[in-house]
């Protein structure tokens, strides 16, 4: 089964969130059920200084008025095309924003440019390679069954949909519809339409054969106004099409048995090397050893994160002995109250503004809690890690929180299966009461050492998430037989 991956962002090459994760890790938890998955993806200047040999697919003098290629390469054992735009790619900031934050003013064409070489692939772009069906990753890739329904194919190759985050729609003006060279009838209620505007995730949800959420809870939160960001009516119409499987994480990269990224002389985050690693997680980021807790936060600062709260929660958590690192960076206002409350609390309470991949793995390493307090989540992997690595997560219960922790509950703390702390409602004073059983959990080392155990024995990995994907694809493709 051969299968084409588009995506904005694949780790190890570009990454901005947890859609990099699962773009990178799912062809490789593919490759052994027998499904060949090559990824589509934006040549960014990080992305081109990365590859190495690149083998030129099809050069393309018109794309959406550019010039352009589309180009083969492997790496990290990954099957990948490059769409090579330089007008679109080749430009500083990060893959949607630039150097000051701010989106980029064309990136509706410059992933309407993405979409539509996924849909052309699909149809024969490559003669030595074409997928049996296609999936796609977010608003950003969200065209491309729009591009595969008016295409040569005519919407003959399946199409999966995976829904990472719902909020981020790809909003548009009516204005650029034209400049997308798509038939006048794919702006209407069936495609790309959307009160007045073009949405690409609406278009994408519209006319995909199928649609994936990365949690069970998620695919039925987004049926709720409260979380379906106006397209829980689309996405009540196409329930029976709709998934939910949770996300996996690559348990090679995040192995506490020899992480390359912990310090080369004690490579491992396993619980016996437990102290030595919070020790260098002090020393990274300035913390005073002590006995109490350390909680630690490796997030995007929003208040979908509930980071608001974690600020209204600093001085309880400082009163009562513990202590805070944040990696991060995000919504100016909160950074600046996180960075007011290092300089309230020095040794406290401590923070680096980005992503330091070697240090989010440290902080699993070291730190005894992550914090997770979001509002809503649609599957979260920075819990996997927790979970893998024994940093007890502290989560909202919503979305893939709630589907992959045991919340330390009384009946599950007794039964020896509980792997982390949920709270509900995501409020401050559920924020509080959940501090408040951490502080109490800590305190009993026996149990704070069962909790942190039975969390790391946990399934995070993969297998079973990449077989419903297998499973789904096959589905899809008896369709196409019987048609």
């Amino acid at each position: 089964m051969k299968v084409l991956s588009v995506a904005s962002e694949v780790f190890p090459l570009i990454k901005t969130g947890g859609l990099a994760d699962v773009a990178g890790a799912l062809p490789l938890a593919l490759a052994p059920l027998g499904v060949e998955m090559r990824t589509l993806l934006p040549g960014y200047p990080q992305v081109m200084a990365k590859l190495g040999d690149m083998r030129v697919v099809a050069e393309l003098p018109w794309l959406l008025g550019e010039t352009a290629a589309l180009l083969a390469a492997s790496h990290a054992g990954l099957e990948l095309y490059i769409l090579d735009a330089p007008f679109f790619f080749d430009r500083p900031g990060g893959p949607y924003a630039d150097a000051s934050g701010l989106d980029h003013i064309d990136n509706w064409q410059r992933f309407a440019a993405l979409s539509r070489i996924g849909a052309e692939i699909a149809n024969g772009l490559d003669s030595d390679w074409s997928p049996d069906l296609v999936h796609v990753h977010d608003w950003q890739a969200a065209l491309t069954p729009i591009y595969l329904k008016y295409s040569a194919a005519g919407g003959r190759v399946p199409s999966v949909i995976t829904i990472h985050n719902i909020a981020f729609k790809g909003q548009y003006s009516s204005t650029i519809f034209p400049s997308l060279e798509l038939p006048p009838d794919a702006f209407t209620v069936d495609g790309l339409e959307y009160y007045g505007d073009v949405g690409y995730l609406k278009g994408g949800l519209r006319t995909a054969w199928a649609l994936t959420t990365v949690s069970p809870t998620y695919a039925t939160e987004i049926l709720q106004p409260e979380f379906g960001m106006g397209l829980e009516g689309l996405i009540a119409e196409r329930v029976g099409d709709l998934t939910g499987i949770v996300n996996g994480i690559d348990d090679i990269v995040w192995n506490p048995e020899g992480d390359r990224h912990i310090p080369a002389n004690y490579s491992s985050a396993t619980l016996k090397r437990r102290a030595e690693n919070r020790a260098a997680l002090c020393a990274r980021m300035g913390l005073t050893p002590g006995d109490g807790p350390i909680f630690c936060i490796v997030s995007r600062l929003t208040g979908q994160k509930g980071i608001d709260l974690v600020i209204e929660a600093i001085d309880f958590l400082v009163a009562n002995g513990g202590s805070l690192a944040v990696l991060g960076s995000g919504d100016a206002v909160l950074e600046a109250a996180l960075q007011a409350a290092v300089v309230r609390y020095p040794g406290r309470v401590s923070m680096v503004v980005g992503y330091d991949e070697p240090l989010s793995h440290l902080m699993q390493a070291g730190a005894d809690a992550i914090l997770i307090p979001s509002r809503f989540e649609p599957c979260g992997l920075t819990q996997l890690y927790g979970l893998r690595y024994g940093c007890i997560p502290i989560v909202g219960h919503t979305g893939g929180l709630a589907d992959t922790i045991i919340d330390a509950n009384g009946a599950a703390v007794a039964a020896r299966v509980a792997t982390g702390i949920e709270f509900t409602p995501v409020t401050l004073d559920g924020l509080l009461g959940a501090l408040r059983r951490a502080f109490r959990l800590h305190a009993d080392p026996k149990t704070w050492a069962t909790m942190q155990k039975t969390a790391m024995k946990s399934d995070v990995s993969w297998s079973s998430s990449a077989r419903q994907y297998a499973n789904l694809y096959q589905h899809l493709l008896a369709r196409v037989q019987v048609s």
